[in-house]
């Protein structure tokens, strides 16, 4: 393996590292014949970025750390290029290539940093679109795709919105999703470690929730239409709630916190650590959330999800899984809830691409294109 031009992996936030551990470990087993560098911007950091968590992930520490930190899109990401870039010309040896994962603000800021340097860039979960140029993270799939060299698709639909924009077709690749390598890694510890037990509950007796993106969250009316629909829910199952900081946040200013702690079956807890939250996830009745990931995971686990957003960048775990989308309409969320309690909610198959390999996959276009 040759040490000198490396290829640079770049994370910014917890997801990004659970996209990287298996290209690292596809990497390492294709022999791929060049150093791997794992650059972590620190976009996202907390003490749960630990070695712990990496050794989870079957995965180093990061060789490298830009501590970016957080603040607003702007700020942001204009101390992540300026820190990538440093470090990319600090070294005694150019990169041949670097990889970037998602659509947080690091990497489109990581992206551009290299492109303007001249060194190839690989995009790994292209062409994912919403359609919603109101979120951020849109801004950054649209900017990254259009001046990465290799696109990495994860469903087919990233190809087809890959095309449509005008992207040449060889610098496209479908891959599949290695984020369900990661989950089909972690299921079996996930479920020894018994969560729902712990908490007292039955399989299949529980829904699980997740919400923290602002349309939900931030304004107090759909907040407490929200927390009304959980009780409703928590009348026919119970509920198991990990509050993200932003929600616990806004929970307790709106008034509704102990509202919530105050039902017996509504079990408010912490933010929970993936694994704890896979083994949740895996043994739910049905999961209701605004995050995309949790829409893709329970597709490759076969459970009910019912998406509170009007849109999705993952139109295949609607089409071909367990994803259902109702938007700000709680009425058709509660329909869908009495589908899945009746039975008669629709059954999922496997997506394309998402089967635990995706990431051998990487790695061979990866050493084709840079060896």
């Amino acid at each position: 393996m040759s040490v000198s031009n490396p290829v640079v992996f770049v994370a910014g936030a917890r997801p990004n590292f659970m996209k990287v551990a298996p290209m690292l470990r596809a990497m390492t087993a294709a022999a791929a014949p060049f150093a791997r560098v794992l650059v972590h911007t620190g976009q996202h950091y907390d003490a749960a970025m630990s070695d712990v968590f990496f050794r989870e992930l079957g995965m180093p520490a990061p060789d490298v750390h830009l501590n970016a930190g957080s603040g607003s899109h702007g700020a942001q990401t204009a101390r992540v290029l300026a820190s990538f870039e440093e470090y990319l010309l600090s070294g005694a040896t150019r990169p041949r290539g670097v990889v970037v994962v998602g659509d947080v603000n690091s990497t489109m800021a990581c992206a551009l940093a290299a492109v303007k340097l001249g060194i190839p860039v690989a995009h790994v979960e292209a062409g994912l679109r919403s359609f919603d140029r109101t979120m951020p993270e849109e801004i950054n799939r649209l900017v990254t795709d259009s001046i990465c060299d290799l696109l990495l698709t994860s469903e087919r639909a990233g190809e087809a919105n890959l095309t449509r924009e005008g992207i040449p077709a060889d610098r496209v690749r479908f891959v599949g999703n290695v984020m369900i390598d990661t989950l089909m890694h972690q299921l079996p510890t996930a479920r020894s470690l018994a969560v729902p037990e712990s908490m007292g509950l039955a399989p299949r007796g529980y829904a699980l929730v997740t919400l923290h993106r602002p349309s939900n969250v931030d304004e107090p009316r759909r907040l407490t239409a929200l927390v009304g629909l959980l009780e409703q829910v928590a009348a026919r199952r119970a509920v198991v709630f990990p509050a993200h900081p932003r929600t616990h946040e806004r929970l307790e200013r709106f008034g509704l916190l102990e509202r919530l702690r105050g039902n017996a079956s509504i079990h408010l807890r912490d933010p929970l650590g993936y694994r704890e939250n896979l083994g949740l996830m895996a043994d739910a009745a049905l999961v209701l959330t605004d995050s995309g990931g949790i829409q893709e995971e329970t597709t490759a686990l076969g459970v009910p999800c019912l998406t509170l957003r009007s849109n999705t960048e993952r139109p295949a775990t609607v089409t071909d899984g367990t994803n259902t989308l109702v938007g700000d309409d709680l009425d058709a969320a509660w329909a869908s809830v009495l589908t899945v309690l009746d039975g008669s909610y629709k059954r999922g198959r496997t997506v394309e691409g998402w089967d635990g390999h995706a990431a051998d996959r990487v790695a061979r276009v990866l050493i084709d294109a840079w060896q």
